[in-house]
Order: C-alpha cells, then sequence, then structure tokens
C-alpha cells in the first residue's frame, strides 16, 4: 500500500526501472515519516472506486450523495469493499457481486468487533441503496465537451480527469439547443427527399409472442434522439401495428405514417409511392418510429448524410454554439473543426473583396462568357460553367456575385492575380500555403473547416476586423479559485486607448478597410434579398448577409450566414464525398438549418441601421453599363461607391485599377 501511495501521489504509471527504483525509495521514506494509519488514509482517499470517483469521500458523494460521516454501517461497508475490483463490483455495474462484497464486510467487521450483533444483523439485511449521484445534464453539446477535454488534458495532463476543475464555456444554452434541432431537422428532410433505404433488420415471428418478447428484442436496440427502435408485429393494406420500445401497448400505423418512404434507388433517383402498406413494412420488420408535431407517430429512419453548424460573436470570437455531427455517439468525428472540406461560392466574396481592394467596383463590368483555360496547374483544358448551364454576357460585380456566377469570378480572379487574391484571402485566417495557386481558387477548390469559414464571414460581419474563436470562458479549481480567464481580442471601432485608459480586453485589428467591408455587406445582403440565399427573406430581416455554397457534383452545401451580432456557418455532406444529389445546393441542403437557427437567435433583435463609413457615396448608374446615369435614364438604380472611383458619365471605360492594393492595412 505505501509502494501505491508514492505512486499516485509522486509518480506516474509508467513502466520502467527507473520509475519502480524510484518507487521504493520513497516508500522507504514514507514508512520513516508517517504512522500506517497516515499511510492508509493517503492511499484511501486517492484510490480509484468506480464511475469516476478517487477516494472513500467521493465515493460516499457518488453512490449516496452523502459526506462519508453520515454513511450508514452497511453504506460504509459497500465502500469498503470497492477496493478489490472497483470496475466490477460496485453497485451500480454488478448489485448481486456488490451485495455478496458488501456482506462479506460487515462479517469481518464482526468478527474482529468493529460492530455489535445487532449492528451485523441489521446492516446484512439493508437494501442496496447506491446509485449514481452527478451532476445532471443540462444540456447536450457532446463536441464541445470532448474539444473541452481535449483543450483541458492539454494543458494539465492527466490532472485534468482527477483534479475537480470546473469549466465554463462560451456556449449559450438556448442557441446550442437550437442549434442540435436545425442541423437534426435539417438532415432528416434531406434525407426523406431522398427516399426510404429499407428496415434496420428482420426476425422471425410467428403469432405467439407477447409484449415481453418484443421487449427483449429491442432490449439492446437503442433510440437515438426520438428515433425510437419498432417492431412490425401485424399488417394489413392500409395499416400496421407496431411494438415501439417502453410503450405499454401497440401501436398502428396509417399509410400517412409511411407516404415519404419511397424506396432509395439513388441521389437522384426514388421508387413508386407506396399504395400500400406491404409496400414498405412487413411483419418482423425493426424498424424506426417518430412523432410529428400532432404526437403521432411516423415512420422514420437515422440519416446516412452528415451535417455541421457554429455559430460565433464576430465582436470577439465567443462560439454560441456548436454541433459537429448528427450524433456524437455514432461518430466522434467534429465536422466543425475536423472536415476539410471545399467550401464552392463561397469563397467568392474574399475574391471580390479583394478586387474592390484593388480598384474594382460592385459596378464593374466582367464578360459572363464561355471560356476555356489551359492552365499548367491543372491536368487538362478547364471548361468552367454556371450551375444554370447559361451565360449572360457583361455583368455588373453586384450582380454575379448575388447569382453566383462562376465565370465571372474566374475571369474576375485571372484579371486581379492569384497570388494576390491568395495573399489577400490570408488576412481572413485561410493559410496561404494552402490555397491552390489557380483560377479554380475562385470557385473555393481549396480546402476548409466551417470553423476557418466562420472566423473568416465574421470580418464582414463586424466592420473588418480580424478575432480568433474561443469556446472556453473561465477554468476553476477544486476551491473555486479561477487558473484562466479568456482575453478575447475584441472589436472596438471606437476605443480611445491610451496610457491612462488601458483596454480590458486586446483590440482586435482591423485587416480590410470600413469601405471594403460596407461595401461587401451591401452585396452580400443582396444574395439575401434578391440572390441565391433568397428563402432567408421568409427571417423579415433587412439586416443579415451571407453566401451559398455549392461544390461540383454537389458534394458539399453550405450556407455562410451574418448578422453584426452573429455568424453562423451550415455545411452539409456526405462523409465519403458522395454527391448529394441534382439540385441540393447550399441554398437547399444548408440555408434551412441556418434559418431555422437564426429565428430563434434574431428573436429579440432590433433591425440594425447600417452607417456608410467616411469615403463612400450613392449615385445613380445605369444597369446595363455601370456608368453614371443619364437624368433622363429611367432604367437608372443606385449604387455605392468608393469617392474617387466613381464612374464618369457617358465614360463607358473602367475605372482605373491599382496594381497593388488599396492600402496596406497592416
Amino acid at each position: 500500500i505505501t509502494m501505491q501511495v508514492a505512486r499516485n501521489y509522486l509518480l506516474t504509471r509508467q513502466k520502467t526501472f527507473i520509475r519502480k527504483l524510484t518507487e521504493i525509495l520513497l516508500s522507504l521514506k514514507i514508512e520513516q515519516e508517517l504512522s500506517k494509519g497516515d499511510i492508509l488514509a493517503l492511499y484511501l482517499n486517492k484510490i480509484y472506486l468506480g464511475h469516476r470517483a478517487y477516494g472513500v469521500g467521493a465515493a460516499a458523494e457518488v453512490y449516496y450523495n452523502l459526506p462519508l460521516e453520515d454513511l450508514s454501517i452497511a453504506q460504509m461497508a459497500m465502500i469498503a469493499a470497492l477496493p478489490k475490483a472497483p470496475s466490477t463490483t460496485n453497485p451500480i455495474s454488478n448489485r448481486i457481486k456488490a451485495f455478496h462484497r458488501r456482506n462479506y464486510v460487515l462479517k469481518r467487521m464482526y468478527e474482529l468487533h468493529y460492530i455489535t450483533a445487532t449492528d451485523y444483523h441489521n446492516a446484512i439485511h439493508a437494501p442496496l441503496t447506491a446509485k449514481i449521484h452527478r451532476q445532471s445534464i443540462e444540456l447536450q453539446a457532446p463536441y464541445v465537451a470532448e474539444m473541452v477535454r481535449q483543450e483541458m488534458i492539454k494543458r494539465y495532463g492527466d490532472k485534468a480527469l482527477i483534479s475537480g476543475f470546473k469549466v465554463y464555456t462560451t456556449i449559450d444554452n438556448t442557441l446550442q439547443q437550437t442549434a442540435n434541432q436545425a442541423v437534426i431537422d435539417n438532415l432528416v428532410r434531406y434525407d426523406k427527399r431522398h427516399g426510404y433505404r429499407g428496415v434496420e433488420s428482420q426476425v422471425p415471428l410467428f403469432g405467439t409472442e407477447t409484449l415481453k418478447t418484443f421487449a427483449k428484442i429491442l432490449k439492446h436496440i437503442e433510440p437515438i434522439y426520438d428515433f425510437i427502435p419498432a417492431i412490425v408485429v401485424n399488417t394489413t393494406p392500409s395499416t400496421a401495428q407496431v411494438y415501439i420500445k417502453g410503450q405499454s401497448e401497440l401501436v398502428s400505423l396509417n399509410l400517412n405514417a409511411v407516404k415519404w418512404a419511397r424506396a432509395y434507388i439513388s441521389n437522384n433517383k426514388r421508387g413508386p409511392k407506396p399504395k400500400i402498406m406491404t409496400d414498405v413494412l412487413n411483419v418482423g420488420n425493426i424498424v424506426r418510429v417518430r412523432q410529428n408535431q400532432e404526437q403521432q407517430w411516423q415512420l422514420a429512419q437515422i440519416p446516412k448524410v452528415e451535417g455541421a453548424f457554429i455559430a460565433l460573436n464576430p465582436k470577439n470570437g465567443a462560439i454560441f454554439s456548436l454541433v459537429g455531427g448528427f450524433n456524437f455517439y455514432q461518430s466522434k468525428f467534429n465536422r466543425v473543426t475536423q472536415a476539410q472540406r471545399q467550401p464552392g461560392s463561397g469563397f467568392k466574396p474574399f475574391i471580390y473583396s479583394s478586387a474592390l481592394a484593388k480598384g474594382y467596383t460592385l459596378a464593374s463590368l466582367i464578360n459572363d462568357a464561355p471560356v476555356v483555360f489551359d492552365d499548367p496547374s491543372l491536368e487538362k483544358a478547364w471548361r468552367p460553367e454556371n450551375y444554370s448551364g447559361k451565360v449572360f454576357g457583361d455583368t455588373r460585380l453586384r450582380v454575379a456575385l448575388r447569382k453566383s456566377r462562376n465565370l465571372v469570378s474566374i475571369r474576375l480572379l485571372r484579371q486581379i492575380g492569384v497570388y494576390y487574391a491568395a495573399k489577400y484571402a490570408s488576412k481572413f485566417g485561410f493559410d496561404y500555403d494552402k490555397l491552390p495557386k489557380n483560377l479554380s481558387l475562385s470557385l473555393g477548390s481549396g480546402v476548409v473547416t466551417p470553423y476557418q469559414m466562420a472566423k473568416a464571414y465574421a470580418v464582414f460581419a463586424n466592420g473588418g476586423y480580424q478575432i480568433e474563436p474561443y469556446f472556453i470562458e473561465s477554468i476553476e479549481n477544486s476551491y473555486g479559485e479561477v487558473l484562466y480567464q479568456a482575453k478575447p481580442m475584441t472589436v472596438c471601432v471606437d476605443c480611445q486607448i491610451d496610457s491612462t485608459n488601458p483596454p480590458v480586453y486586446p483590440i482586435a485589428k482591423p485587416i480590410i478597410t470600413p469601405q471594403n467591408c460596407y461595401l461587401m455587406n451591401l452585396v452580400l445582403r443582396d444574395v439575401v434579398q434578391n440572390g441565391t440565399a433568397r428563402r432567408a427573406k421568409k427571417l423579415g430581416r433587412s439586416d443579415i448577409a451571407g453566401k451559398t455554397g455549392t461544390t461540383n457534383d454537389q458534394r458539399d452545401a453550405w450556407f455562410y450566414g451574418f448578422h453584426p451580432d452573429i455568424v453562423g456557418v451550415s455545411w452539409t455532406g456526405f462523409d465519403d464525398m458522395s454527391p448529394l444529389g441534382n439540385r441540393e445546393t447550399g441554398g437547399r441542403a444548408a440555408l434551412p438549418a441556418w434559418i431555422q437557427f437564426m429565428k430563434v437567435a434574431l428573436k429579440d433583435k432590433p433591425i440594425h441601421r447600417f452607417v456608410m463609413p467616411e469615403g463612400l457615396t450613392t449615385v445613380k448608374i445605369n444597369p446595363k453599363t455601370g456608368q453614371l446615369a443619364n437624368s433622363n435614364d429611367s432604367s437608372a438604380i443606385f449604387e455605392t461607391f468608393r469617392v474617387e472611383h466613381v464612374p464618369k458619365a457617358n465614360n463607358l471605360t473602367s475605372p482605373k485599377i491599382n496594381t497593388h492594393e488599396e492600402e496596406d492595412i497592416f
């Protein structure tokens, strides 16, 4: 026991001769300095006693929710019985073994005269009252919890698991719950659009089974969220009787409950609509069911498609919510921080911002026409197309980004220069070395994570400042002492900083000009009001902006959206990179989750009023030429420009383009 005390308190479990020799020497020193009772007390206050309880005091709290001195004799004996096999003979994991082991301890206590005959008799007949007492889970955020666990181990090593640290995160309960549900609902909607993949398994039934038989069949099949396992026990042409795990009687499903379940053939093809129940369900099928909003049971299935969502505060990077996949317990792969996926058209705003910085305007014309590039860095001639397959000739940059025109983005990138654009994009947090140095960059051919994209879009949301996302607000030890307090880079546009008034937090640095950011906000709000993200108009807000993103063959669907107070990034795709299917664009497969989330996130926020920064002006232009409109031009529209870039009347030449960026912001 002395050697275990030396190892537990002072050494590691590394199996080396030096560690063992050190353990022996320390044990001899401990024996000289402490009594056997003191050594035993140290031992009992450190050893593992099952269910994350280390030490007898912790075990009393975990199993009985009582301090050690308030335990009964039977309860004390139960804890004394744990050291021999804490994982397999504790009263939670194996009540029978724990009961016999406890009574053995009581018998030895009586034989050694530690307790009286009456105490012994009462204790051995006492029932096992142990149950797990630990803080209940208030919020389901397992991907965040795992991020915290990894960060704590990185900071404190193995001590993080046994030292009683308290970690306070930036997660908002309401927004996390909303994000959880938004991702689930979005993936279920996608899954239903593509048909029913069939039952989970099949068991033989003979018509003599009871409810207990059905319960036994489903015993080891766990619910996933509200997707409950069920077994089909009888069918007619219009109904199916099913036993649902946990129910006390059979439930009848009608054809409406299965009408969505056209057979899955491929991501682009489904079978015919079911006409009778046996087109979908047969006796012995093990399936999933789920209640709809009217509390009616419906046939369901666990989606194979995956999703991710992250929302953060663009002013300081505090992460409000994070969902790394459909279900953490099915897959612990965190798609927000680990999934390297192509951003698609969601990367275009960084190309457009770099063009504005070089002297282009939202009214600059780029030819939207077929093009073939024989780029040495590509394997063969590249013939890119717009998503629609159509071309539209000269197009203003505002319209091109609103409509997400690929050909305009490619020509624009060629004009401003690939290396210039890649360097510019690196300001937003992208790794310059990992960005492709060819024209495919304009279509988002690099790989990024949703985490990176949320950080990058925060720049547009906060006025042009770079922030760093974070999720740990503070860390305390078991005594309540603060070990760490986050001090994030914070946007403070009007702060007056001097030696007598130092900032509480580090001040975020601008990486693009206020004018550039304002112009990008204009066009990205236009994407919501009139472009590829028009579905978001149902939120009824004029202060939201964003960009859809869809990659080749619809392998990734994105929506990157923001309000001045919150940025949200939604992604949908398959882990194996399978195509999502025709028409499964960012606006259809990812945007609905963002809308569902923002409906709650922005519920009580007033409409934000944007203030145009100095150096910008709004004038009327001709929508076809992009030039200043004549007074009698009935087709004229308003557009905003840098003062020095306002086009001249009847001047059909493009504005002067700088050979370098408009200013070095660093």
